[in-house]
């Protein structure tokens, strides 16, 4: 059987998901990163199929999402994206930090697999922690700086009004640099890295992340791999589902 549990580590809520009777046992540890507008409990299917292969699996919730949310509109939450982004990755480690000092997590098994913004968020944080292992990237984007000036493009073209100054979108671009792994490719040190992206999708491109990976993948056909759907657009397949937990089997 698979338990959930309800937790909260430092203010920032998470489901715990866990083989019954092993609960207080030292695992490989996953995390999942909910998607944009998404919440925790979205991705219990993952974390199911996850537990089963014996892992422990945690779901933080990330900050304005699910019980996080404070009413704030939407399109105000739209502009704390990349606050959102860079809080989360903070967050992971020290949700890491105080299941490691339980002696529940095997540290040098832990992996970190998102959808959408959770992609984002975890190529992002390989370029902070060395503790992540393997990962996977399910319609996500190495390319924060890129991606970001993209967005901000795309909402002057429509006419809509941004409260943010150019030199305040300047700044904003500076500090996203340091987790932009397209830029610094060599932090992955040869971790287990799969990409599963859709070609049609509209929200986050396609193509800068094949192209990474493309530029990555060179003599690293072990640890690289990048499943493209053809005919998906932003919604995450049953085949995603399927490869994400063999990726952990095999990488963890």
């Amino acid at each position: 059987m698979i338990e959930i549990h309800k937790e909260n580590i430092s203010d920032i809520p998470l489901l715990h998901v866990v083989e019954t009777g092993k609960y207080n046992e030292m695992l490989p540890l996953v995390f999942f990163v909910h998607g944009f507008t998404s919440a925790k409990e979205h991705n219990l299917h993952f974390a199911y199929l996850l537990a089963e292969r014996g892992f422990r699996v945690i779901l933080p919730e990330t900050k304005l999402h699910g019980e996080r949310n404070t009413g704030i509109p939407f399109e105000k939450v739209s502009y704390k994206f990349w606050d959102i982004v860079i809080q989360t990755i903070g967050e992971l480690a020290t949700i890491k930090e105080e299941y490691a000092t339980r002696r529940m997590v095997d540290e040098e098994r832990i992996g970190l697999v998102g959808t959408s913004m959770g992609g984002i968020i975890t190529l992002g944080a390989l370029t902070q922690y060395k503790w992540i292992k393997a990962a996977v990237s399910l319609m996500g984007s190495p390319n924060y700086e890129q991606l970001s000036r993209s967005q901000i493009a795309q909402l002057k073209e429509a006419n809509i009004n941004i409260p943010f100054s150019d030199e305040q979108l300047e700044e904003k671009f500076s500090m996203l640099k340091p987790f932009d792994l397209s830029k610094q490719a060599e932090l992955i040190d040869g971790r287990p890295i799969l990409f599963w992206h859709g070609m049609k999708d509209p929200v986050v491109p396609f193509k800068p992340t094949y192209e990474f990976y493309e530029r990555i993948k060179k003599g690293n056909a072990d640890t690289f791999k990048f499943i493209v759907d053809e005919k998906a657009g932003h919604k995450v397949s049953r085949e995603a589902l399927l490869e994400t937990v063999a990726w952990f089997v095999e990488h963890l």
